[in-house]
């Protein structure tokens, strides 16, 4: 695990926050407080309260949700740099989903209260926002259509390659939780992963999926 990112470095990074000065960056990453959480702790589930935005210093976060069954799926994993929960914590109502640290972890908080704050005196930082969640929602739109009208291969695909160019090449992944990334049962995952191993496009391991990316991008262009 490479050092972690100071926050103010991180804002900077972040399409979020790169459009403002370095003063404004620096004042926003001094209310920020660190927390840490070891591999396999909850970071908040579903219907608790929006009262912070979180950012990635260190490890990945898994994102997720259930049914009263059991049955869990993946909606997202985040990594250093990036931002989530930025829906409760502007409209103040309950999370949406889990959030789970897939290994040791640390994370910048941004309480609700300073960051509203903050918005108020920061124009630019709303404008921000607004194009954040309207990219999030392109991306929504864009898996919808994936899910109606690609084959498995090619979304499967496009996910790991979106993965690698995140985490790298070697991921740390399950296949339940790629399955629900994709939106597929974990056997049609299995069975595709399984065909691309024979060709060598990649590796597996447990918990882990090591991919070619070159080899996959041709993957990608069967659509």
């Amino acid at each position: 695990m490479g050092k972690p990112l100071e926050f103010a470095t991180l804002l900077g990074m972040n399409p979020l926050f790169s459009g403002l000065d370095p003063d404004a960056i620096a004042a926003i990453a001094r209310l920020c407080q660190l927390r840490k959480l070891p591999a396999g702790q909850t970071l908040f589930q579903k219907g608790d309260p929006g009262d912070a935005l979180y950012g990635v210093r260190r490890g990945q976060i898994r994102i997720e949700t259930g049914t009263a069954t059991g049955e869990r799926m993946t909606i997202e994993v985040f990594g250093p740099g990036d931002l989530f929960g930025e829906i409760a914590v502007l409209d103040g109502r309950s999370r949406t989903a889990d959030a789970v640290a897939q290994e040791d972890s640390e994370l910048f908080v941004l309480p609700r209260a300073e960051f509203l704050a903050m918005l108020e005196r920061e124009p630019r930082l709303a404008i921000r926002i607004i194009e954040l969640l309207c990219g999030r929602l392109r991306s929504t739109n864009e898996r919808t259509e994936e899910m109606m009208f690609q084959p498995l291969p090619v979304r499967l695909a496009r996910r790991l390659e979106a993965l690698a160019a995140d985490f790298g090449s070697d991921l740390q992944i399950t296949q339940d939780e790629l399955a629900g990334l994709v939106g597929v049962t974990r056997e049609s995952v299995n069975r595709q992963l399984q065909e691309w191993r024979a060709s060598g496009i990649v590796t597996l391991g447990r918990g882990r999926i090591q991919v070619d990316v070159a080899r996959l991008a041709g993957e990608t262009r069967k659509a």
